[in-house]
């Protein structure tokens, strides 16, 4: 899905209520794609940790608009599931496609025993 209302609407079918209701959970999902807007912006939130972090923050639930009681966790799923194919890949799937570059081993140390350069 390509906007965060599209999947608040899916949500609202499959859980009841509105989307407004799902809204801004859909959101916080998205919100990565200020810093990266393409389907790398995933990597940081649609994954299995991404939904426990999501339940951290919304909560084990919420209440919709019909009264109704709905899992956070099952948002978040539903979300996931919607964008990445079916599947809930874990960071681990994520983080393994990464090519490793050089400058992403390259420790600086700093503190205690580090020359700093003079004025």
């Amino acid at each position: 899905m390509t906007h965060t209302y599209y999947h608040a609407k899916s949500s609202a079918r499959v859980f009841g209520g509105e989307p407004d209701d799902y809204l801004p959970i859909h959101n916080w999902f998205d919100a990565t794609k200020e810093s990266f807007c393409d389907f790398r912006h995933r990597a940081l939130r649609h994954h299995a940790e991404g939904i426990f972090e999501c339940e951290r923050v919304f909560g084990t639930t919420i209440l919709n608009s019909a009264g109704k009681e709905v899992p956070v966790r099952y948002i978040g799923e539903q979300h996931v599931l919607e964008d990445c194919g079916g599947r809930v890949p874990s960071l681990a799937d994520w983080l393994s496609k990464i090519q490793p570059e050089p400058w992403m081993a390259r420790a600086t140390r700093t503190g205690h025993g580090t020359r700093r350069a003079q004025p």
